[in-house]
């Protein structure tokens, strides 16, 4: 399966709980982390959640 790079632009201050969630679902809860997951339609949705604290890497 393909994989796809996200980094955490944004930070989880003020957020709410479920976003903060999401992010360290996907391995997210530092600023500037990179992490490299599968693309599937799962990790999609969780990134489509928090698409405001997140940026999609080529590559």
């Amino acid at each position: 399966m393909a994989k796809i790079k996200i980094k955490q632009t944004g930070s989880p201050i003020r957020r709410t709980d479920d976003q903060r969630g999401t992010l360290i679902g996907l391995g997210l809860n530092k600023m500037h982390r990179v992490r490299e997951l599968e693309d599937t339609p799962e990790v999609r949705g969780m990134i489509r959640k928090v698409r405001h604290m997140v940026e999609v890497l080529e590559g």
